[in-house]
């Protein structure tokens, strides 16, 4: 891999990991494992996925009609 690209992936990964939280300003990320974020990644998507789930389900679906004749759609 070429060294600039490691180190933007390094720091995209530190950004990360502070934006939810995952370690603290100064923190080093390689403190996590690779199993550690899949789990973290793992929990924050099956969290939302249940709070889309509940948005659903509390919509109401759209009435529908039928066409008129002449109607154009």
């Amino acid at each position: 891999m070429r060294p600039w690209l490691d180190l933007a992936h390094k720091k995209l990964d530190a950004a990360v990991a502070r934006a939810y939280g995952w370690v603290r300003a100064g923190q080093a990320t390689e403190d996590l494992t690779d199993a550690q974020i899949l789990e973290k990644l793992l929990a924050l998507n099956l969290e939302r996925a249940a709070e889309e789930a509940k948005v659903a389900k509390m919509k109401k679906p759209k009435s529908q009609r039928d066409k008129q004749d002449g109607e154009m759609i």
